[in-house]
């Protein structure tokens, strides 16, 4: 199957008990048995659940893939894919990450003895300086969250393999529509399945897809062991979800595009960060290894002053002013102050997370209603 048809049929069966097309919400918690371990596959729904296997094997399919887990959260998978270590490892991350991640590496798990370096990883051979004999981890985001850098998955995979360190790749912004880590070389992908995935800002998920079998029950194993795993109801929201994921994403892609060109000609802007304008920096990467250039567009105003960004936030209409990303309304934020607020403003700073910095996640609205809009807040 081709992508579009995989996010409608990938992994998916018609219901066995009366055919039903869309797998039905299994709002159970267990499973009756004929005898001790006599059943039909289920027999706890944290373990399995119909609606929820229906979902990973889609989730498996659309990043080509071979196994799907599916958690409560996005955060819920990541910390399923640092349960893969123990005290004394060491991860290279990059340093332009989502504040709840930095968060849970800086919080948690370094008082667990796992140490992390964050780095930036525009130059993918920069890596091999950290590399040593406990380095058991490569954490990417590409485009990041939210200075939108580019990082080459395939020049990373090849150091990882190198060194038999793993390589996981946070797909959430690019989503298995502009790019697939996995065909690129990674071993695990992630998505916050809250954003493109489930689209409709209705659902809070997590997803992780990997290739090899000994990993996927390592992870299921965890999954089942820690128990942050998402409901039948949410199960079923993202799989309606995915099967528009082709269609949402073009016309995210479309309006991103537009949406970029008129803030990099505004007067008032001083910088926007969008890896389809060709002085990107790694404009080359995105373009080898993306489809397009997704819906989400950073700028910062000139001055770069606070007041004159909340200001600009404040006076959108269309753009709501709120956290999260992905959803077919177009969402605008303040990362300083919301998402990356979990970061010490020096160390945001540093990654380009300056106090003027606004994110817009570009909806499937009229564009001509959003061009309106950004003019009437910036002025």
């Amino acid at each position: 199957m081709k992508f579009n048809t995989k996010t409608i049929h990938g992994g998916q069966k018609h219901d066995p008990a009366y055919g039903s097309v869309m797998p039905p919400i299994y709002q159970t918690s267990t499973y009756a048995q004929t005898t001790p371990g006599g059943h039909k596959g289920f027999e706890y729904s944290r373990t399995h659940n119909p609606t929820r296997t229906a979902l990973e094997n889609a989730f498996a399919s659309i990043e080509n893939g071979n196994f799907g887990l599916a958690f409560g959260s996005g955060l819920a998978a990541i910390d399923a894919i640092i349960k893969l270590l123990k005290p004394g490892d060491e991860v290279i991350s990059t340093n332009d990450l989502y504040g709840g991640s930095y968060r849970l590496f800086t919080k948690i798990y370094q008082d667990f003895g796992v140490k992390f370096h964050f780095i930036g990883m525009q130059n993918a051979s920069i890596i091999e300086d950290f590399v040593n004999t406990n380095t058991k981890l490569i954490w990417v985001e590409t485009p990041t969250n939210p200075m939108m850098n580019i990082i080459d998955i395939k020049a990373i995979s090849k150091i990882a393999k190198m060194h038999n360190i793993l390589f996981a790749v946070d797909n959430t912004f690019a989503t298995p529509y502009l790019q697939r880590p996995l065909d690129l070389g990674a071993d695990i992908v992630m998505h916050s399945a809250t954003k493109y995935l489930g689209g409709h800002s209705d659902v809070v998920m997590g997803a992780l897809v990997v290739k090899n079998e000994e990993l996927a029950n390592r992870l299921y194993f965890i999954q089942n062991a820690s128990g942050a795993i998402c409901g039948p109801q949410d199960s079923f929201l993202v799989l309606r979800g995915i099967k528009t994921l082709h269609i949402r994403m073009q016309r995210h892609c479309e309006n991103g595009k537009a949406v970029a060109e008129y803030l990099e000609t505004h007067p008032k802007i001083e910088k926007v960060y969008w890896p389809g304008f060709k002085n990107h920096p790694n404009h080359d990467i995105a373009k080898s290894q993306m489809s397009d250039f997704g819906g989400m567009v950073s700028f910062v105003t000139k001055g770069n002053n606070y007041e004159d960004a909340i200001k600009i936030v404040e006076k959108l209409k269309i753009f709501t002013l709120a956290e999260s990303l992905g959803g077919v309304e177009s969402l605008c934020g303040h990362p300083a102050s919301m998402t990356h607020a979990s970061i010490p403003k020096e160390e945001r700073e540093k990654t380009g997370v300056v106090d003027a910095l606004i994110r817009l996640s570009v909806g499937i609205e009229d564009i001509d209603d959003l061009l309106a809009d950004l003019k009437q807040a910036i002025g």
